[in-house]
Formats: C-alpha cells, sequence, structure tokens
C-alpha cells in the first residue's frame, strides 16, 4: 500500500491542511514582536496570538484572558503545578496512578518534598473513583490533577464529578487534556476545572505550542524570569507562528468535532471488532465505551508491541506501543528499566506489558486504512508468534493437555 496509514494521532497527530494554510498566509505578512506594541509590526503580531487565543478560548468555552500560551503539554502541567503550589508551605498533592510523566516525574522533584503526594487508584478499565478521591481529599489537600483522558489506553475520567468534589472542599482542580481537546467536547465551565492543558499537536497542530486555561480566580506563578509575556505567567517571546498553527486547528475542531466524532467512533469499533475476530490471544485496554474515539488498545501475550509496530511500518501502517515519551529513554533512565505504568496499573502482567499497541485514528483516516490494517495485522502477529519461543512453550503446553 503506497499510501502512509497514520494511526498515531495521540503521540502528534498529521499536521492539518488548515494549520498549513494559515501558517503560510501568517509567512506572507511582515511582522515584528508581538510584545513591541508601539509599532505597526509588534501590533500585527500581536493581532495573530490574540486571534489564536480566542480561538483556543472558543473551543472549550473559556474567556479569552484565560488561555496562556507555552512550549506544549509537558510545560502547561510544569506551570500548572509548580506555578500554583510556589511558595505554598506543604500540604497534599493528589494524582492518578495513571498521569503523563510529566506529572508522575514533577511530584517526585525536590521542589515538592515538603508535600505529601497522594494517589488515586484506576480499576481494571482505567477509570478513577470518584468516591474514592473523596476519601483522600481532606484539609491539607492543595492540589488534585487527574488526567481527561489516556493517551495509551483511551479511557476518559469522570472529570465533572472529581471537579465538583475539589469545589466541594476548596481544592483547585488541574485535568490534562491534551490527548482530549478538539475529539470530544470540552467546556470549562461546564466542567468546573481549575486549570487544563491543552497541546496543539495531538490536534493536528504544530509541535512545540499549546496553552494551559487558568480560571480568572487562581493565581499562579512563573516557572521562568525575564518577561512579562502571557501576562506574565509565561516569560518568553511567543511562538508566533506555532501559535497560528494552533488556533487555525482549534477552530478547525470546533467546525468539525460535531460532524465528524460520530464517523471517527465507527471507525474505532470496526478496527476493534476486526482485530477481535481475527487474532487470538489480546486483550484490549481502557474503558470499552467511554474512551477517546478512534482509539484502540491491547496487548498480546506472546507478541513484543515493538516488533509489531516494526512489521506495520513495513506496510505503511504507523502505530504507538506504550509512552512516546518513554519509549526512546536509554541508558540510566528508569523508564527505560521498567513496564508501562498505565497498563500495570489496569492490572496487565508485567511480562506482557511490552506486547502493547495504540491506534489512535483522526478525522481524515477512512474505512479502507482500517480493512487495510486488519487484513494484514493477523499475519503480521502470526509470524511473530512463530519466532516466538514463549508462544512455542504455550503451543507444547496445550498438545499435553490434549488440547
Amino acid at each position: 500500500m503506497a499510501k502512509l496509514v497514520y494511526m498515531d494521532r495521540v503521540a502528534a497527530a498529521l499536521l492539518a491542511e488548515e494549520a498549513k494554510k494559515a501558517i503560510a498566509d501568517f509567512m506572507n505578512h511582515q511582522v515584528g514582536n508581538p510584545s513591541a506594541h508601539i509599532h505597526s509590526a509588534g501590533i500585527a503580531a500581536g493581532s495573530f496570538v490574540d486571534k489564536s487565543r480566542i480561538a483556543v478560548a472558543g473551543l472549550i468555552n473559556a474567556e479569552q484572558n484565560e488561555i496562556f500560551f507555552t512550549s506544549g503539554a509537558t510545560e502547561s502541567n510544569n506551570l500548572a503545578l509548580k506555578g500554583f503550589l510556589s511558595g505554598k508551605s506543604g500540604g497534599e498533592i493528589i494524582i492518578s496512578e495513571i498521569e503523563h510523566y510529566s506529572i508522575i516525574d514533577q511530584v517526585k522533584n525536590p521542589v515538592f518534598k515538603d508535600f505529601k503526594i497522594q494517589t488515586l487508584k484506576v480499576d481494571k478499565n482505567g477509570l478513577v473513583d470518584s468516591d474514592e478521591l473523596e476519601k483522600l481529599i481532606n484539609s491539607e489537600t492543595a492540589l488534585v490533577s487527574v488526567i481527561m483522558a489516556s493517551p495509551e489506553i483511551g479511557t476518559i475520567q469522570p472529570i465533572k464529578e472529581l471537579a465538583k468534589i475539589c469545589r466541594k472542599y476548596g481544592v483547585v482542580f488541574h485535568t490534562d487534556a491534551s490527548a482530549a481537546v478538539g475529539y470530544i467536547p470540552v467546556d470549562v465551565k461546564d466542567l468546573g476545572v481549575g486549570m487544563m492543558t491543552i497541546s496543539a499537536q495531538t490536534m493536528g497542530g504544530p509541535m512545540g505550542v499549546g496553552a494551559l486555561y487558568i480560571n480568572n480566580t487562581i493565581s499562579l506563578k512563573p516557572l521562568f524570569d525575564g518577561g512579562n509575556q502571557e501576562m506574565g505567567f509565561r516569560p518568553g517571546t511567543e511562538n508566533v507562528m506555532g501559535i497560528v498553527g494552533f488556533g487555525a486547528v482549534c477552530e478547525m475542531a470546533r467546525k468539525k468535532m460535531d460532524n465528524q466524532s460520530g464517523k471517527l467512533k465507527g471507525l474505532g469499533r470496526l478496527l476493534r471488532r476486526g482485530i477481535e475476530e481475527r487474532i487470538e490471544h489480546i486483550e484490549f485496554t481502557g474503558h470499552p465505551e467511554n474512551r477517546l474515539p478512534g482509539h484502540v488498545s491491547f496487548w498480546h501475550r506472546f507478541v513484543e508491541g515493538e516488533s509489531l509496530l516494526l512489521h506495520l511500518n513495513m506496510k505503511g501502517v504507523i502505530a504507538a506501543s506504550g509512552s512516546a515519551c518513554s519509549s526512546n529513554l536509554k541508558g540510566n533512565n528508569e523508564h527505560d528499566l521498567r513496564a508501562s505504568h498505565v497498563l500495570t496499573a489496569v492490572g496487565v502482567p508485567e511480562e506482557y506489558c511490552s506486547g502493547s499497541i495504540t491506534f489512535s485514528l483522526d478525522y481524515f483516516n477512512t474505512e479502507d486504512e482500517v480493512e487495510y490494517v486488519t487484513d494484514i495485522l493477523p499475519e503480521i502477529v502470526h509470524r511473530l508468534e512463530a519466532m516466538s519461543p514463549v508462544y512455542e512453550d504455550y503451543m507444547k503446553q496445550r498438545e499435553r493437555d490434549g488440547q
């Protein structure tokens, strides 16, 4: 198949045509530094930033002055936690056990040494229990952070319920919504969240740009020194070109989501059914229904995920195994030495975690592409099973058992 079949949207979606066009149009303008309000070139640059800020705010029903541009989801998560907790004299932080590494590793930082870290467990489908949060939260709780949707297993959390509990106890609630915004309806006013992380690259925008929604009632300290950009929360000249592309995909998502999300869900169901009917020894991960549209994830008992990915890639199919932020870490980094914390949290045996695969489809994917994947995947799996000594032992045991 000559065409690239791209199904790794949660790591980085392909750059959308709307973003390409907006960036190309921007490059035809002579603009300066958006902080140079005194001359026309600076004012022009600032107007591009303002237009995109309005687009991002419009997608999530926020106010324009509640959107702060960053370099991406990781910086947004750091700004949310470090920025809010800086200067506070301890207390408790509650996070779920399936957060992104930019949350999990962050709370281990010495800057949080005076804080007690509480962890919300998840069930076999990857869902946190709102009742469990109410048991954990107390007068010492300073902040709660729960990811809106796991990019690895696709489960969507009950964010509105969790945020309501936090408001009841006067606790600020943050959610990393980088895998969700643009693909499911997200309304910060309805959800009642205090802070929310957004990424451009998972929506078809440029890499290296994101945003943090900060409710007007919340005050943060900047991570960096040296300027008053982004209303003082994020010093440094804005990535205007990236922000322009970000705004364009937010506009695209706002217009497309209602009409296209049903199609995306249908493609996900078709992919899952095709895999389930044609391949043995797999277990799907995440919630079967309450999950990101077009997201299918599973693990195989006898086949390594990386081997599956390599063979799929040779056939023109791009997917993922584990976390994009940890899969290429080498040397003495502990992430390279352990199974996915998300998969172990939902009960996948550690020895099978390397067999995980995630397909995350986008609005441009087609039924023909899904059928192509379900046609080629069984052959790839059977070939890799034949090379697996664990599978060979399993078959020998079945023969001895007379099966």
